[in-house]
């Protein structure tokens, strides 16, 4: 389909309905784009609203993904071609993706995610706020914004935070994967099955009946997917083995602003680790951009105390402020554009980022209302 986004109704016992939404673009591990966003979003408010709709399943076409993430490459063409004016893009891009994560989150009926495979960034966003989230052997869950100039946005100032300890901030400043243990340690996933499970859960929603009844069928889902989940094994769940290490490289925040002139050291000093997991954490954020630190930093501080709505109003702002940074469009092409893996950020150092780099890029940049100020006046 030209919107990449299959979709359809499983009928049920009960002759209720499961909604099914496929993202459908395997070809590019079913990044998210502003038409997917779109029908994805209609699909929803479509199925959200119809009695006969018991639930609604969300999954990723190809095997290999969920969702990779948001589509920065053509957020990125938008940018370099508005060469330094404002990108209408930009701002229609997140206000929509926000309202569909938003969406999600407070949805009544029970929204069933199939987090297989590569589940990054935007495709997080998605996952994060259903009711029944599923891992598999195959996932690997990041928010690697750091490499691109960025932050973990859609909500990561909302989940982050409330992970176990500061791992969240760890995650964050470090863009470290998650297998299915380590997203069901992190609050990220609630049920691991098989990869190959999703056509028995197909099948066992179509044998279902359905009462029609929210927190009932929640509840029916909850045990349909238990009754074929895998043991757990949290042993195998580096962000659980590794918990004491991840707290003492991060220290006590007590509430605070992150101490990222201490923080750094310690990070760095895991690049030359001998678990591969921390090794990788360590040069990530060696190698990151330093500007995306120090704000995913301040958001870890000013957003643990917001409501859901407000995280996002706020992340509105800080999308729209850290895309107009020099250090967002660097990222991108050196990550997906020239390939070349060799960004030149525009700050090299910590100590190079301006006094009130944060507090520039969390400004407002529109007039009038804010374009999400709708969120949470009804939930």
């Amino acid at each position: 389909m030209n919107d990449c986004v299959s979709l359809r109704e499983i009928p049920t016992a009960c002759g209720r309905r499961f909604g099914h939404a496929t993202l459908d673009s395997p070809k590019t591990l079913n990044a998210l784009t502003l038409p997917m966003i779109d029908r994805l979003a209609a699909a929803l408010d479509t199925w959200l609203a119809d009695p006969a709709i018991a639930g609604i399943l969300l999954e990723g076409a190809g095997g290999k993904a969920f969702c990779a993430g948001g589509d920065v490459a053509t957020l990125y063409r938008a940018i370099k071609a508005a060469g330094g004016r404002p990108v209408p893009e930009a701002a229609h891009f997140f206000e929509r993706e926000y309202r569909l994560d938003y969406r999600i989150h407070t949805a009544a009926k029970p929204i069933l995610c199939w987090g297989k495979g590569i589940v990054m960034g935007g495709g997080i966003g998605l996952l994060a706020g259903a009711s029944h989230r599923v891992a598999t052997p195959s996932t690997r869950m990041a928010m690697p914004e750091i490499t691109i100039g960025l932050y973990p946005d859609v909500g990561g100032s909302w989940f982050l935070p409330r992970m176990p300890g500061h791992g969240g901030l760890f995650l964050a400043l470090t863009g470290a994967a998650l297998n299915a243990a380590s997203a069901r340690f992190a609050g990220l996933a609630d049920f691991v099955l098989a990869d190959e499970a999703l056509d028995d859960v197909l099948a066992a929603l179509a044998a279902t009946r359905w009462s029609g009844e929210a927190q009932a069928d929640r509840t029916q889902l909850s045990r349909l997917l238990q009754a074929r989940a895998l043991p757990d094994d949290i042993a195998t769940a580096p962000l659980y083995r590794h918990f004491d290490r991840i707290e003492q490289a991060i220290g006590p925040t007590g509430g605070g602003l992150p101490d990222l002139a201490a923080i750094a050291p310690r990070l760095r000093q895991l690049a030359d680790d001998a678990d591969p997991w921390l090794a990788a954490a360590g040069r990530a954020f060696t190698h990151g951009a330093p500007s995306s630190a120090v704000l995913s930093a301040t958001l870890w501080h000013q957003a643990r105390q917001l409501s859901l709505a407000e995280v996002f109003r706020l992340e509105y702002q800080a999308s729209l402020g850290a895309t107009a940074q020099a250090d967002f469009a660097e990222g991108v092409r050196a990550l997906l554009i020239d390939k070349d893996r060799q960004p030149r950020w525009q700050y090299t150092t910590l100590e190079q980022v301006p006094q009130g780099y944060a507090e520039d890029v969390l400004r407002a940049r529109f007039s009038g209302e804010h374009p999400l100020a709708d969120l949470g006046r009804v939930e």
